[in-house]
């Protein structure tokens, strides 16, 4: 699995590419800003648009531009001051982006939504994953703990239910909320 571009297919290539994306908290909202932008933007007008600073959007173009979703404009700019554009993937990628971020924005969630495994723990819980070691099984590369913490963060924004089944021990079984289908939707088209 190449992890760093993406590039793999089936649920393992969905796995990769959010959690690609999502390494970044600036990363979707500077794709929906190029997306809403005509496509295109100076790195600090995205940054001053999107409320991220300097460093971490610079940081989150790297990683967009790793991943093959902006490129540099070549001719339009300084080379100090390049202007970002959408790729192909990227002009894919960018409006399910821009839905996500308005969905959040709605449930006002931005916050702990864009947190690095917040949606790629979404995702997992929609695509059928209920107990705590198939969601982590589902998103590869997790700490136990940065599982827990993002569960717990989509419960308290209530996009998650943990609910406790009966049994011997008693186990918890994680599921999406109807407050949850903007994003899934979003989330599913971006690995499209």
């Amino acid at each position: 699995m190449d992890d760093a571009t993406g590039r793999t297919s089936g649920r393992a290539g969905e796995r990769s590419l959010l959690t690609g994306l999502f390494a970044r908290r600036w990363a979707v909202p500077l794709l929906a800003e190029l997306e809403s932008g005509g496509g295109g933007g100076r790195l600090v007008a995205l940054a001053n648009r999107t409320g991220a600073g300097r460093a971490t959007a610079r940081q989150s173009i790297d990683l967009l531009l790793e991943l093959g979703l902006v490129q540099e404009n070549s001719g339009h700019g300084h080379p100090l001051r390049p202007e970002f554009v959408l790729t192909g993937r990227g002009r894919v990628a960018a409006p399910p982006s821009a839905a996500l971020v308005r969905a959040l924005e709605r449930i006002d969630a931005m916050d702990l939504g864009l947190r690095k495994w917040s949606m790629p723990a979404l995702a997992a819980v929609g695509s059928g994953a209920h107990r705590f070691g198939e969601i982590t099984d589902a998103l590869g590369f997790v700490t136990d703990r940065a599982a827990s913490i993002a569960l717990g963060d989509l419960e308290s924004i209530g996009l998650v239910r943990r609910v406790i089944e009966d049994g011997r021990p008693p186990r918890p079984v994680y599921n999406v909320s109807a407050r949850s289908s903007a994003c899934l939707r979003a989330l599913r088209a971006m690995v499209q």
